[in-house]
């Protein structure tokens, strides 16, 4: 018969894997945003007086960003279900206090957390955001200005808007 602390250290250690995976993943989605505005940036610019092609960057950018978005709140969440969870179950099968999985907590301590935690979000906006709000100023200084066009790039202007209050929103700064 397996006990509790057994059954406890297994969770761990499938959290802890799914967590492995959600951080590669999450790395991963970071190259493949480059890689798309690589491939929108580099079809637009042989085809000079096609600056509508930059309206493909930013829907593109506003999912791979939500995408991004989401795996890191899982991975955040994972932290918070060892610490607020596991930890305390495995305190109250032994009756003292724990130092186990003593790193989801040890790392939010740093002294340099919160200048990590705004330089990421710095990135974050510039990668998911800027970027595509860049190519929606050079579409309304270069491109046709169309009407169905201007209103597509409206739509995506509020679309990356709300990725960026997203981002901001999750950023972590404080904790």
């Amino acid at each position: 018969m397996i006990d509790d602390g057994q059954l406890i250290l297994t969770e761990y250690e499938q959290i802890k894997q799914e967590q492995r995976a959600r951080i590669g993943f999450r790395d991963n989605l970071i190259y493949a945003t480059f890689g798309v505005m690589a491939a929108v940036i580099g079809s637009t610019l042989p085809r000079g007086g096609h600056a509508e092609m930059l309206l493909l960057l930013p829907p593109l950018s506003v999912i791979l960003g939500w995408t991004y978005l989401v795996n890191d709140e899982k991975i955040s969440a994972v932290g918070r279900y060892i610490r607020d969870e596991l930890v305390p179950r495995l305190e109250q099968l032994t009756s003292e206090r724990l130092t186990v999985f003593g790193w989801e907590s040890a790392h939010r301590r740093d002294a340099h957390r919160r200048s990590r935690k705004r330089i990421q979000l710095a990135i974050d906006l510039l990668t998911f955001c800027a970027a595509p709000l860049g190519a929606l100023v050079v579409y309304w200084l270069l491109g046709p200005m169309r009407w169905s066009l201007l209103l597509v790039s409206a739509a995506e202007t509020a679309m990356v808007a709300g990725l960026a209050f997203q981002i901001v929103r999750y950023a972590d700064l404080e904790r």
